[in-house]
């Protein structure tokens, strides 16, 4: 799997997820197994990229080569100008985000709602593309089918994007119009690799090493990206590489490795964001991972209530320190796949 001049060591990738895909977050994935990780969606627009949210989605201190930083935007100078910045700032790959279904994002005609203007669409993709080939930095686009069911177009913007100079495609197989809800669909991701030459990156509701292997078959994609389902369960990437490699499976982590995981993602996380954030915004991860195990109401409780980082973090060398270190966890404890 190719991406302009990089190579990956497997084929299941890191999603941008808003929110999620944060520095420490994408480190620990990708030391947990996942070939390529791009990062939060980051604004265009010159104004927000001195803002606190849009300065943490820039910052790649550390991060491992190749760097990809996902942008979004409605202008096509605009956008061209955001790949520059970002470029000096330290990306390798610009990726264009076409498949936001958020409403703040779709109501300033951005994200999939660009997917409603097949016109505005190519000026975007030429003028990102040209900004970034002096440096030769790749451009990769992520989008979804279509804007709803019956406006599927996502074979004439896979088109336009390989006009463009696109690197590679990712198509997330659901419309703006299903959000997350339903089942993704993955013939139209064949379709498109049918008729493209890019490599195409296959996302949506890949969940299992399983799923992983069927989605990559059926539509003939070059890797896979998995977002929700990597939610408290980072070492999926490490599972599908090995499937996908070997054929079997590994054994699930332990209680003493989750709780090796689980301590050192938090400790990244708060000193990426500071004691006052870095309590509130690791709430959200803590219930990821532990929300699923049974008999941890008491203790997401005593988690959400508390402001202290340190306290946190006692709170869960408490509840490990109850269980056997070298106990499996089970398919049942899996988070489910978050809405």
């Amino acid at each position: 799997m190719h991406i302009g001049q990089w190579s990956f060591p497997n084929p299941v990738f890191v999603a941008p997820m808003a929110g999620v895909t944060d520095r420490p977050y994408r480190q620990l994935c990708k030391k947990l197994g996942a070939g390529h990780a791009v990062s939060e969606m980051a604004a265009s627009n010159p104004r927000l990229w001195n803002s606190v949210k849009t300065s943490r989605r820039l910052d790649h201190e550390g991060e491992s080569h190749p760097i990809a930083v996902q942008i979004a935007g409605a202008d096509p100078e605009m956008m061209a100008e955001a790949a520059v910045y970002n470029i000096e700032k330290g990306a390798a790959i610009i990726d264009i985000n076409m498949g936001c279904p958020v409403k703040k994002v779709c109501n300033v005609a951005s994200g999939s709602a660009l997917l409603r203007d097949p016109d505005l669409i190519a000026r975007i993709l030429e003028s990102v593309v040209n900004a970034c080939t002096p440096y030769k930095v790749p451009v990769t686009l992520k989008t979804r089918t279509g804007w709803d069911a019956k406006t599927r177009n996502a074979l004439l913007i896979a088109r336009l994007a390989e006009q463009a100079g696109i690197a590679a495609l990712t198509l997330h197989g659901r419309t703006r119009a299903d959000l997350y809800s339903g089942k993704a669909e993955y013939d139209t991701i064949r379709q498109v690799k049918r008729e493209i030459k890019i490599p195409v990156i296959a996302n949506g509701d890949i969940d299992s090493p399983e799923k992983a292997r069927y989605v990559l078959q059926y539509t003939g994609a070059d890797a896979v990206m998995v977002g929700r389902a990597a939610q408290g369960r980072p070492w999926i990437f490490r599972e599908i590489a090995h499937f996908l490699a070997t054929g079997k499976h590994l054994a699930p982590p332990s209680y003493g490795e989750l709780r090796e995981c689980l301590l050192q993602h938090l400790h990244d996380h708060y000193r990426f964001y500071g004691e006052y954030t870095g309590v509130r915004s690791a709430r959200k991860h803590i219930g990821w991972y532990l929300g699923s195990i049974p008999g941890t109401q008491a203790l997401m409780a005593r988690i959400n209530a508390t402001e202290s980082t340190a306290d946190q973090v006692r709170a869960l060398e408490q509840w490990f320190d109850s269980h056997p270190s070298d106990k499996l966890l089970t398919p049942s404890m899996r988070p489910a796949l978050a809405a």
